[in-house]
This record gives C-alpha cells, structure tokens and sequence, in this order.
C-alpha cells in the first residue's frame, strides 16, 4: 500500500507542476512550443537530458546489460559523441531559428532550402518516428506501475491514467510543463540511480570488482563482445549512426529552440558527457541482477531492476523507484506529444491545408490535436504487438536520414538543393522501411563482404543510399546563374 500511495502521489505532483508552470504566460503559439526561446542553461540542459533517461533506457538499459553483456556501453557512447557534435552544430541552427522565429523541426527545413514540400515530409517522418517513441514510453509506465504496486495496478489502467496526465498539462502548458516535470524527475532519478548502482553490486557481491569477477566465472565471455551479431563492428557503426541522430528526433531539435542565448549549448556539450557517466550506474544494476535473478527471457530482461529491487528493499522505497520510472516515461512522453501536434499543425496543416494559418489558429490545432495523438499512442501500445518493434527500430534510422540536409544548411554556401534534400530523404526512408520490414541486414544483402564488415549496423546502408541520391539529384538540379543572381537579391 505505501508504494501505491507514494505512486499516486507523486503522479499527481507531475500533473500539479505541469500546469502550473503555464502561469504569468501567455500561451501563443511560441510560448507553448518553444517556451518563448527563453530557457536558461539549467533549462536547457534538462531538456536535453531528458532524452538520456527515459523508460528506454531505465528498463531497457539495465535489462540490455542483464540480457547481452558488454554491447550495452553503445548507449553510453552515442550520447556522448553526440554532445561533442553539439558543440559547433546547435549554435548556427539556434541562431537561424531565432532571426527566422521558427518552431518546429520541418519549419527549419522548408526555411532553409525554401521549400514548403520539404518541410511536409520532415513533419511526415518525424511523426511517423515519434508515435512508436512515445508508445515506448507508454509501455515502460505500465510495466513500472505494475511492477512497482505489487499488482494493485494492472498496466492498462497505468497506461491510461500516465497518458490522461501528460495530455492534460501538454494541452495547458506545452514545453514549460516538460521543462518544470524534467528538474523533479532528474534530481529523483539521479539519486535513485546512483544509491541502486552502488548499493546492490555491494549488497550481493562485495563490490563493483568482485561482481564482474564472479559474473566473468559464472558465465564466461558475457563481459566481452561476441565474435558475431552485436560485435565491435556492429557496437561502433550503431554508436556512429545514432550519434547523427540524436539531435534529429523532432523533440531534441525542438529543444534547440527554447534556448535564450547560443552560449547555452556550448557549455552544455561540456557537462552532458560527464552527466551521461551516470548511466553506468543504470548498467551495474542489470549486471548485478544476471545472477540473483536469473532466467529471464526475451521481453521480460526489462523487469530486471525492479525484480531484483523487490527481493531486495522493502515496498515503501520500491514505491520511490517506481516514481522515479514514472517521470522517465512522463516528461519525454510530453516533450513528444508536444512536437508531434506541433508538427501536425504547423507543418502539415499549414504546409498542406491552409499556408495562410495564423498562428492563433496553429496553436489551437495543436492543443486539439495533443489527445488525439495520446490516443492513437495509447491504442498502438494496447494493441500493437509485434509491428511496434518494427517501428520503434525505424525510428532512429528514419530520423537519421535527415542528417546530411541539416549540416549542409549550416554551410556558407550550401550547394545542397531542395530537390536533392527531398529526394535523398525519401530514397533513405525507403530502404530503412523496406530492410526493417523484410529483417535483412548487411551481411544477407551483401554476402561477399568480409565477416567482420557484416554486422555493420543495417541503418549506415539506408544513409549511404540517401547521401548518394543527395549529391546527384543536388549536382542535376543546381539554380541556373540567373536564378542565383535572384535569390540573392531577395
């Protein structure tokens, strides 16, 4: 009873702080999907953060190290070179979005190549990417709530109420209630984190050192990297190939937009890297937990923290790390719902339906549109099965086939067109969806390659294809000098 109680509560404190982070502003479109370009570093840095912890990565993160051993360090390393990459690559798309007052992902795409087709398609991936992201986190809250009440909550009923909240404050508040919810569900879950990250390889086995030495004897070679299927090859391309999309997600880039000054992001690439340490400490609990709870298969590697949590604390502190897995699934769960209606509204709606929308108009839309995406996330995480997977493994590689286009823009001189833009992306959507769906990889479609070369991550094909059309479709499609001579007079 007292981890339902403690449960509820702090749910209700997530709802009370998202609406309330609205009050003394004005809600127009800028406010409530980029905060008025007026966050601070702490602010911003939350944001961002809160793309490191999610339920992916507090459920999935400990139940990949229970599961497959050393692979897991990927997701310490992709982050962390995505925050180096951040460093000279957000303060010009800060800047351009500012002088132009952009607020959304696509916005920034059909501005910059001057077209609003472009930008449809951005809003058309990055929706499609967003939906299986947030049925992620749908899911994870109704796995902690279930695990964390001892049964006394059914997941459904979790799922339910979890997306009852977020819509509630995204409609109210939109960014200012993620950013407010992030500062709560950061200081509790980095504590909560390291004290389990600490304390159980101590409890079980004496120490981080004796842990790994006793996992090593009990199953050798689970510590190293396998020879084939999640080998170095195939841990180095995935770190490369999500470190290009890392800031691409609509919700990530859209944070980019909140910031008030562009030295904000220089001195957040400095201390993310070393708060991205702080997922070891998620690791170690999986590690811990291979032996003292053992036998668990397929889905189930993710209910590793909290098994091994409840044959360990008593259901008072098991009721504070259910919290804290609360606000991993809330406050990215809103940052998403927020871009995608955001995106729908501003991007397709205006770019498709009426280009003449007023902004009044947009941020209406959007509001209308938060529960409707609620409720296709919730019907997707109720019913999907199987075709989610699917889609959530799209998502990353859709989401980097928008790369190249982006750091072409921040040229001087951009030789990129809007046509090769276009045609680049759709041709790297294409092979992601189509090498998804159909399960091939690398070394099924290229069966000459050397064996090492075959794990490399099927999502560097679909970038590969995407970069080649890029550059012949922009070289054929190059304005006339006429036509440049125009463009610059505008």
């Amino acid at each position: 009873m007292s981890a339902l109680v403690i449960i509820a509560a702090v749910t209700l404190f997530a709802l009370f702080l998202g609406v309330r982070a609205r009050h003394g502003h004005d809600m127009s479109l800028e406010q409530w999907s980029v905060g008025g370009r007026s966050f601070g570093t702490a602010f911003v840095f939350l944001l961002m953060a809160g793309e490191i912890y999610t339920t992916f990565t507090f459920l999935g993160g400990s139940g990949f190290a229970y599961g497959k051993g050393a692979p897991v360090y990927y997701i310490l390393a992709y982050g962390t070179l995505a925050y180096i990459l951040s460093y000279w690559m957000l303060p010009p798309i800060w800047r351009y979005a500012k002088n132009h007052r952009l607020v959304s992902q696509p916005h920034f795409f059909s501005r910059k190549y001057e077209s609003p087709a472009l930008g449809t398609l951005v809003a058309l991936v990055g929706v499609t990417a967003l939906i299986p992201y947030l049925v992620l986190q749908l899911k994870g809250l109704g796995i902690i709530v279930a695990t964390a009440s001892y049964g006394k909550i059914p997941s459904t009923a979790a799922i339910w109420i979890g997306a009852a909240v977020v819509t509630s404050y995204v409609i109210v508040s939109g960014v200012r209630g993620s950013a407010w919810n992030s500062v709560v569900k950061d200081l509790l879950i980095l504590a909560i984190v390291l004290f389990l990250g600490i304390y159980l390889p101590l409890h079980y086995y004496g120490g981080l050192g004796s842990m790994f030495r006793t996992i090593d004897a009990a199953r050798p070679g689970f510590l190293a990297f396998p020879a084939r299927g999640s080998s170095v090859i195939w841990f180095q391309s995935t770190v490369l190939l999500t470190a290009l999309g890392f800031f691409m997600w609509p919700h990530t880039f859209g944070s980019i937009f909140t910031a008030k000054d562009e030295r904000i992001f220089r001195r957040n690439a400095m201390i993310l890297p070393l708060y991205q340490l702080i997922l070891l400490f998620v690791f170690f609990v999986g590690f811990a937990a291979t032996l003292r709870v053992p036998g668990l298969k397929g889905g189930d590697i993710d209910l590793s923290l909290f098994l091994l949590s409840l044959q360990t604390f008593d259901p008072w502190f098991v009721g504070v790390i259910g919290a804290a897995g609360i606000l991993t699934a809330l406050v990215p769960g809103s940052m998403i719902l927020t871009s995608a209606s955001t995106l729908l509204a501003n991007d397709v709606y205006r770019g498709m339906v009426n280009r003449n929308a007023s902004d009044a108009t947009v941020a209406t839309l959007a509001r209308i549109l938060v529960p409707v995406v609620a409720l296709v996330a919730v019907g997707f995480t109720l019913h999907g099965g199987e075709t989610i997977v699917a889609l959530l493994l799209m998502g990353y590689s859709f989401v980097t086939q928008l790369f190249p286009a982006v750091i072409c823009s921040l040229f001087p001189r951009n030789r990129a067109t809007r046509q090769g833009a276009f045609c680049g992306i759709l041709a790297g959507v294409a092979v992601v969806t189509l090498t998804t769906t159909l399960h091939w990889s690398v070394g099924q479609l290229m069966p000459f390659l050397p064996d090492a070369l075959k794990d490399v991550n099927i999502g560097f094909l679909a970038l590969a294809v995407n970069v080649i059309v890029f550059v012949v479709v922009s070289a054929l499609t190059q304005p006339r000098p006429s036509e440049q001579t125009h463009a610059q007079v505008h």
